[in-house]
């Protein structure tokens, strides 16, 4: 194992192996001060960062962050590894490939080369990167990238953000989802899914969601996908007997034994994108998986050691979790970026920053990157860091954001943003939802010719039969 050192104001500092360096020079949060394996002074972080910037790109391909011989998303990625494309940069730093990649974005042609680049690249090496990266050059590469998907709508494309509109309800009442959906769809969400938190992980409760969520979008012929997230094991059971399922869902983690405790494996995973491929329900594309991930998911689940037996922190292993998401070619994936809790990202300043780290990491990777802009009550945030996060993911090309009404999910005792808060950042950054949505919209009157949506009375709106008595 390498050690790293480096000299600061007269100090030196020594960091044992890259697990120990890659985790002294992330930003600041709870998470990782919980793991042990936080810097212990800012003078030790830049020190790090310094460390950090200066290693060959190589070292990642040389030396694993998590073995490769004891962990299957490890295995993954190694063996899916474009040689070609990473010749690219092969010759770079850490240092050199945030240099390379600000130059990329000021150029024209940069959504073709950061697409060509993204199989050469490893999430560590982009892990790294984002450590020693301002906000503002995490917007600046991520609005570059461009990543698009479909399945009944295209999510991802340039000027565009869609909204995953989340009628959840505690008890699963249909009469409480169903009107949940006519607000979300009245006021313009919905387009990148419609998609339902079940109360319970039964079969025939989560049988009866995607029943109602697909009688809603024949009766008004929405242009929109719609998913019940359920375990994965669940929705492929639902699809061998036949019910409607649009979407397959699974959280999933950087680590194998992180999955492991949600149930699932890389192989689980790949046979669940086939069952899902094999309905052929999309009408423009054929993505049909939706991923959730976030910070702090390996650490709570235990399984977040290392090389040599070290904590690893936990943005690189969020990141590696997107080199899981990638070989599932989705159609969505999202960080649920505060709804651990401030154990894993204290306030709304961490939340931020991690958020835009997700988001930046995720899309350079290759994903349809979306983030879930949100906090739980007892955390040091407010919805005034929401409202801030949101605008700088709107500037930075976000693929989605979840929606629920109010900003307060009601089943999952969470903060999120509303549908007006969607509403506010398409208006203010000029954004336009998924274009078959948008469509849809205007063909019912709910938009005007410029694409702002209109006051519309429930009771006029050819939706009104979702809020009639059940």
């Amino acid at each position: 194992m390498t050690v790293y050192r480096q000299s600061l104001a007269g100090s030196t500092f020594t960091f044992d192996g890259l697990v120990e360096v890659m985790a002294k020079a992330t930003p600041p949060r709870s998470g990782d001060r919980l793991a042990g394996c936080a810097a212990e002074s800012d003078a030790e972080r830049a020190a790090a960062a310094w460390a950090l910037a200066d290693l060959p790109l190589q070292t990642f391909l040389d030396e694993q962050v998590v073995p490769y011989e004891d962990d299957e998303v490890t295995r993954l990625i190694c063996d899916a590894h474009d040689a070609d494309a990473f010749g690219a940069v092969s010759h770079l730093t850490v240092g050199g490939l945030r240099d390379h990649l600000l130059t990329v974005a000021a150029e024209s042609g940069s959504a073709e080369t950061l697409r060509a680049l993204a199989p050469g690249l490893t999430p560590e090496m982009v892990a790294a990167t984002s450590k020693i990266m301002r906000n503002q050059d995490l917007i600046a590469v991520a609005k570059a990238a461009v990543v698009t998907s479909a399945f009944r709508t295209t999510i991802g494309l340039p000027g565009t953000m869609a909204t995953r509109l989340q009628p959840n309800h505690p008890t699963d009442d249909p009469h409480g989802i169903a009107a949940a959906t006519l607000d979300g769809l009245l006021m313009g969400s919905g387009d990148a899914v419609i998609g339902v938190n079940p109360a319970t992980d039964s079969p025939s409760a989560t049988a009866d969601l995607l029943y109602l969520l697909d009688e809603i979008r024949q009766r008004f012929e929405i242009p929109v996908q719609s998913c019940v997230l359920s375990h994965v094991t669940t929705t492929v059971g639902l699809i061998e007997k036949g019910v409607t399922v649009d979407l397959v869902f699974q959280s999933i983690a950087g680590t194998e034994g992180a999955n492991r405790s949600f149930g699932v494996t890389v192989p689980m995973l790949l046979e669940a994108n086939e069952a899902g491929k094999s309905l052929h329900r999309g009408t423009v594309g054929d993505n049909v998986m939706y991923l959730e991930t976030g910070q702090g998911s390996a650490l709570s689940a235990g399984a977040h050691l290392g090389a040599g037996g070290k904590p690893v922190d936990q943005q690189t292993l969020e990141t590696r979790a997107y080199g899981l998401a990638r070989a599932l070619d989705p159609l969505l994936v999202n960080t649920v970026v505060g709804f651990i809790g401030p154990e894993y990202l204290y306030d709304g300043k961490q939340i931020v920053r991690a958020g835009l780290e997700d988001h930046f990491c995720g899309k350079l990777l290759g994903l349809p990157m979306g983030v879930d802009v949100c906090y739980t009550n007892h955390a040091e945030a407010d919805q005034d860091d929401m409202d801030t996060l949101l605008t700088l993911l709107g500037a930075a090309g976000a693929a989605f954001v979840i929606a629920v009404p109010g900003a307060d999910d009601v089943m999952l005792g969470y903060q999120s943003l509303s549908f007006h808060d969607a509403l506010y950042v398409r208006q203010v950054l000029g954004l336009k939802p998924a274009p078959e949505f948008e469509a849809w919209m205007h063909r019912l009157g709910m938009t005007d010719d410029a694409g702002r949506v209109l006051p519309v009375d429930a009771s006029t709106s050819p939706l009104r039969a979702l809020a009639a008595p059940a």
